[in-house]
């Protein structure tokens, strides 16, 4: 998630230089399209294409999540978006994703949240 993130920002780290042709294609592809947003939209021509990629991203992040973690369908049923983190040897830490679930019918307040503490963080520590 955070990945995706950093790509629609323009930060991936994106390292190896045989991919080299990928990265410049999706960069042109992700130029192209804050472009046509951005020309598309009077109130964005002053605006940096890197400044409307950090908001095109704090408005979409929710949405990207979402997309990426409801499995109502349950074509997922044998994927595991998230598991356990380091935090502790029984999985029942603080830090462990797993309360960040969505579509499990959970009803609390931490059932539909995307979990900020992947967003931000460089991509050399992930």
């Amino acid at each position: 998630f955070a990945d995706i993130g950093d790509i629609i920002r323009g930060k991936d780290l994106y390292i190896g230089n045989r991919k080299e042709r990928e990265k410049e294609k999706l960069q042109t592809n992700l130029k192209n399209i804050f472009e046509k947003l951005k020309s598309s939209n009077p109130q964005l021509t002053n605006v940096s294409l890197e400044k409307i990629r950090e908001y095109w991203w704090a408005l979409n992040r929710q949405d990207v999540w979402k997309a990426l973690t409801c499995d109502e369908d349950n074509k997922l049923r044998d994927a595991s978006y998230f598991h356990a983190t380091c935090d502790s040897a029984d999985k029942k830490g603080p830090s462990v994703a797993r309360n960040q679930c969505r579509c499990d019918g959970a009803k609390s307040a931490n059932a539909d949240q995307v979990p900020t503490y992947f967003d931000y963080v460089p991509q050399f520590l992930r």
